[in-house]
C-alpha cells in the first residue's frame, strides 16, 4: 500500500518524508486554509520535498474554470496531481486532463457508482471518504471493498486512495479491503508506529543491556 500524507504543513511533510515511507501528499482547500499560506507557494514547496504525486485541488465548479485552474496548478511542478470534485463537471474535466497526460485525483467519493464513473473518466486516483461515511453510521470499508471488486472485474487502472482516514484501524482495514493507497493525517501516520508492547519490550531490552556493562562501539 502507498502512504500519502494528508496535510499542507511542510514541517510535518518533511519530517515524515525523511523516514523514507511517504509516497505522496494530498491537500485540499481546508488544509490550505489551515496552513495559512498561499496555495501556489505552499504547493510548490511540498512538491520540492516529495518525489511522489502531490494532489492540488481546483476550486472552480464549472468545467471551463476547472481546466483553467488545472493549467495553473500543473505548472507548479512535474509531480502535481490535479484534484477534482466528483461532479459531472469534475468528471468531464478529469477526462480532458487525463487525455492530456495529467495525473488526476477525483475526490469526495461516497458510492461505488461514483467510483465507476471516475474510472471511466480515466482518473489516476479515486478518493473514497471512509471516515465521513463512518460518521453517518455507514461502514466506509464496505465502499472500499465494492470499488475493489468493480475495478478488478473490469481491469481499471484507477487506484483506490482511501481518504478521510481517522485512525490506525482505518489504515489496517483499508489495506485488508484492497485499497492501493491511503492518505493519512500526520498524527495518525505517527500512531502507526506505536504499540505499548513495543515500548515495554524495548524498555526491558535496554535495562538488560545496561546490566551487561557492554558497548557495541
Amino acid at each position: 500500500m502507498k502512504f500519502f500524507v494528508d496535510t499542507a504543513d511542510v514541517n510535518d511533510i518533511r519530517e515524515l518524508n525523511d523516514l523514507g515511507l511517504v509516497d505522496g501528499v494530498t491537500t485540499n482547500p481546508s488544509l490550505i486554509l489551515k496552513s495559512g499560506r498561499n496555495i501556489i507557494d505552499v504547493t510548490k514547496e511540498i512538491c520540492s520535498i516529495v518525489t511522489g504525486p502531490v494532489s492540488a485541488e481546483v476550486t472552480a465548479m464549472d468545467y471551463a474554470g476547472m481546466i483553467r485552474e488545472a493549467a495553473v496548478l500543473a505548472k507548479i511542478a512535474d509531480n502535481i496531481c490535479i484534484k477534482l470534485p466528483l461532479t459531472l463537471e469534475g468528471l468531464k474535466a478529469c477526462k480532458t486532463l487525463t487525455s492530456e497526460g495529467h495525473k488526476t485525483n477525483v475526490t469526495l467519493c461516497f458510492s461505488a457508482n461514483q467510483a465507476l464513473l471516475a474510472a471511466k473518466a480515466g482518473a489516476t486516483y479515486i478518493s473514497p471518504f471512509v471516515g465521513r461515511l463512518d460518521d453517518m453510521s455507514f461502514d466506509g470499508m464496505d465502499l472500499i471493498s465494492e470499488i475493489r471488486q468493480i475495478y478488478d472485474n473490469y481491469l481499471f487502472d484507477t487506484e483506490i486512495l482511501a481518504a478521510s482516514i481517522r485512525t490506525p484501524a482505518h489504515v489496517t482495514a483499508a489495506a485488508l479491503a484492497g485499497a492501493d493507497c491511503a492518505t493519512i493525517p500526520p498524527a495518525t501516520f505517527e500512531a502507526l508506529f506505536k504499540h505499548p508492547l513495543t515500548d515495554k519490550g524495548l524498555e526491558q531490552f535496554m535495562a538488560d543491556w545496561a546490566k551487561t556493562g557492554q558497548s557495541i562501539l
